[in-house]
């Protein structure tokens, strides 16, 4: 079976652990991971190494939704997130493995994101249009320096 493979690239104007949180806290992970027309929620999140996470994405428009989850392989505070996925709909087969590195730099954070083992019927461009989907609605969420 043949699978496929994104890789993205984007700098942030925030700090590396706060991008990290928005990987590992529940609330955040919901709110920014979904691309646009979707909703998500966490059913399960245990942020530690072999720890497991669940979720969900619903397409708001027709209310269809499909869920996922996976395990936490690498989790190391403001440097990197490396957890696997498997979807839960038998269609779509296989684990992918996705790997986020942060590395602060002069303006903020440089984010590197690669997934891979993307099941062959998702085209590899859904992927990167929803990735970059998804790390607009990051942006949105950890750039702000709102006080108090």
């Amino acid at each position: 079976m043949t699978t496929g493979t994104v890789r993205l690239h984007r700098v942030l104007r925030c700090p590396p652990e706060r991008v990290y949180r928005a990987f590992v806290e529940p609330d955040a992970y919901a709110r920014w991971l979904p691309p646009h027309g979707f909703t998500g929620q966490v059913h399960e999140m245990d942020a530690r190494v072999g720890g497991r996470y669940r979720m969900s994405f619903r397409n708001f428009s027709s209310g269809n939704s499909h869920s996922f989850g996976g395990e936490y392989l690498e989790l190391v505070p403001g440097e990197k997130v490396r957890y696997t996925a498997r979807f839960d709909d038998p269609n779509l087969p296989g684990q992918m493995q996705t790997t986020i590195t942060l590395k602060a730099v002069s303006c903020g954070t440089e984010v590197t994101a690669v997934q891979e083992g993307i099941p062959e019927m998702i085209p590899t461009e859904m992927c990167y249009l929803g990735w970059q989907e998804s790390l607009l609605h990051l942006a949105q969420l950890v750039e702000p320096e709102i006080p108090g």
